[in-house]
């Protein structure tokens, strides 16, 4: 309940002062949550979470502090330069690149539920903050490093948390490109982001699935909830006739209106790349002469026979 009121504090506040006090209640009452008696690692990924947090949320203060002596004191300060630090402390809080490297390390010690909050709840107070600012270079530049980094980062990962942790930075790539448009399309993008990490997590969370090797013999009975639990995968792709491909959409239109066409392109080739280990996952799921129909049918043929 706290961690949602010091949200609502930072995106209701009309001063830098009271969102950075929600932030701090946001992040004080989150650390509680991810701490775990039975995981050591949760206890490292609560330290992780809590420096970086604070390295942003002072950097934020200073900032703040720096625009207020502008303001009523009149001292020569350049204001692009504090919105500069302001901006990258928000995209440090969001886990957005070039200030990512925290973000995977850190999802790698937390259980599912903490997981799908860090990648859904946390990102709203700090995105909010970030619509407020007109930094469009510096926007510019985080939203290709995000949307690479989130694509390449996930190439090689056997562990299904840092795979949502580089599919969310990739994500946040395309969130902080539909801020530079406009805030509606944003929400949409985040609403639908947020439902399709929520079915995601849910499921392996039920079934406790931590890495890809266990989704290739998962499920060898019940067919139908591995082919909808795959679809959802490429749901959060982005894949054209499924769900996750509305909100891309919605993005790729208004930055064609734009102008933005360097930037959809590199967006675009980014997805491919996420679409791509998407699909490797999948590939057993979808192949109807996979070797595990074939196992099955040993298995119940060695069954038989020793019933004889």
């Amino acid at each position: 309940t706290i961690m949602i009121i010091g949200t609502l504090i930072t995106v209701s506040s009309n001063s830098w002062l009271g969102a950075w006090m929600g932030l701090e209640i946001n992040l004080l009452s989150f650390i509680p949550l991810l701490s775990d008696n039975n995981n050591s690692m949760s206890t490292e990924a609560s330290l992780k979470y809590f420096l970086t947090q604070a390295l942003a949320s002072t950097v934020l203060l200073f900032s703040s502090i720096l625009l207020m002596l502008k303001n009523n004191m009149n001292t020569e300060i350049n204001e692009s330069f504090t919105s500069m630090i302001i901006m990258s402390a928000l995209l440090l809080k969001s886990g957005a690149a070039p200030f990512h490297f925290w973000f995977p390390n850190m999802m790698e010690g937390l259980t599912w539920i903490n997981s799908l909050i860090l990648m859904t709840w946390q990102k709203i107070a700090p995105l909010m903050l970030i619509s407020y600012l007109s930094m469009k270079n510096l926007l510019l530049i985080t939203v290709i490093l995000s949307v690479i980094v989130g694509a390449v980062g996930g190439l090689n990962q056997t562990s299904l948390r840092k795979l949502m942790a580089y599919s969310s930075i990739n994500h946040l790539g395309w969130m902080l490109s539909s801020i530079m448009i406009s805030e509606s399309i944003w929400l949409i993008y985040f609403l639908f982001y947020s439902f399709l990490s929520f079915i995601l997590t849910f499921m392996f969370n039920i079934f406790k699935l931590f890495h890809i090797n266990q989704l290739f013999s998962w499920f060898m009975n019940s067919k139908i909830l591995k082919f909808s639990m795959f679809m959802n995968f490429l749901s959060l792709g982005g894949l054209p006739p499924f769900l996750g491909f509305l909100p891309k959409w919605l993005v790729i239109q208004q930055l064609t209106m734009c102008n933005q066409y360097f930037l959809l392109t590199v967006m675009m080739m980014s997805t491919l790349i996420t679409l791509f280990f998407y699909l490797r996952i999948c590939y057993s799921a979808f192949m109807l002469n996979y070797y595990e129909n074939n196992w099955m049918m040993k298995m119940n043929m060695n069954s038989t026979n020793m019933n004889l």
